[in-house]
Parts: C-alpha cells; structure tokens; sequence
C-alpha cells in the first residue's frame, strides 16, 4: 500500500465531501417510486442475466417475481432450476419453442407468440407480481409475432407499481420510446468467435 500524505489525505476528503453534498441534494431530488418498464437490448450477451439479477433483488426484499420465456424453450436452463427454490415466490413460464430458425414454422411461431403474451397479460393483471421478466419478447415483436402498438399500449396500462423487464435485441423504436430505463449490451468481443461453445453455467 503507497504511503498518502496528510496533505493529499486532506484534498481527498474535501473533494469527497463535494462530491457527497452534490450526490444528497441529486438524491433528495428524487421524490416519488413508480413500476419502471425496463429494456435490455443490444447485440452484446448479458441482457437475460441481467433481467435475473433484478429479479433475484426483488426475491431478497421479500417480492414476488414472474418470468414469461418467448422463443426460449428448447433447452433447461440453470436459472430455471435456481429460481425453482423459491416455490410460488416465482410464476415461471416458459412459452417458446426454442430459436426463430429451429422451428421455421411461421404459424407455429405467432401462436406461441400470442400463448406467451395472453401469459404476460395474466401475470400483469398479478397484483401479487412486483416484478415480470418478459424474456426476449423483443424478438417477438421483431419478427411480428406480436402486434407492437397492442404490446405498449397494455405495458402503458399496467398497474402503477409493477416494474416490467423487456429483453432482446434490436428492441422497437416505440417500445424505447415507451420506457422508463433502456441499456444497450454492446459486444466487443464473444467467445464463440474462437469456436467455443455454449456452456452450461455461461450460457444457459
């Protein structure tokens, strides 16, 4: 550990008391709580672990959680396992039939679309759901599974205190348009370029 001045101990901790003084007054400024609808889009990998993470604090903080999977179907996955030890703390449904390019059914593809999204409205309708996790329902709505203005217009009309997670990349102007907090996953670099493949733990 470097040896710190007295002299540069005190600069530090008056920058850091002007730097608390103008994060209090950012915070008091805050003055109300709402349901956020929230979208993780972006070509980078991360935006379903994140949407998990979320759901596993609101678990912590004693909350009920529901999870609607759109394409997501063919394979078990490990959060799936993990959050069934929750019991009925967690409404998981898992509601696709596994990537757009699997099944090549177009028909089959909007069907379970609309399965998925009736779900998404029940659980919606939950008052004791604080928090639904819509995964890759971005890929849904790219594709025109779904129709779009029907899917924001219900996301606008939840209930006042239900946060909503959205993933998927190339999300919809309308539905970023329509949100509270959006984060774009960017990619810099991914393993699979250098032939590795999906691992259980990493990627599912």
């Amino acid at each position: 550990m470097r040896k710190i001045s007295d002299e540069e101990a005190l600069r530090h901790k008056a920058k850091m008391a002007k730097r608390k003084a103008v994060q209090d007054a950012e915070v008091d400024a805050k003055t109300f709580e709402k349901g956020l609808l929230i979208v993780n889009t972006g070509p980078g990998k991360g935006k379903t672990t994140a949407a998990f993470g979320l759901a596993l604090r609101m678990l912590g903080h004693g909350r009920r959680v529901g999870v609607v999977q759109f394409i997501k179907g063919a394979w078990q996955s490990g959060e799936k396992d993990a959050f069934a030890a929750f019991g009925d703390r967690v409404a998981w449904h898992t509601m696709g039939e596994g990537f757009t390019w699997e099944t090549q059914d177009l028909e089959r593809d909007i069907a379970a679309a609309e399965r998925a999204w009736a779900k998404a409205e029940d659980l919606m309708a939950d008052p004791t759901i604080a928090l639904l996790v819509l995964d890759e329902l971005n890929i849904a709505l790219r594709y025109d599974y779904l129709d779009l203005a029907r899917v924001v217009a219900s996301l606008q009309a939840r209930r006042a205190d239900l946060h909503v997670i959205v993933t998927g990349r190339n999300a919809k102007p309308a539905l970023i348009e329509a949100a509270d907090l959006v984060t774009e996953m960017g990619q810099v670099k991914h393993h699979f370029a250098a032939g590795v493949k999906a691992q259980k733990g990493v990627e599912f």
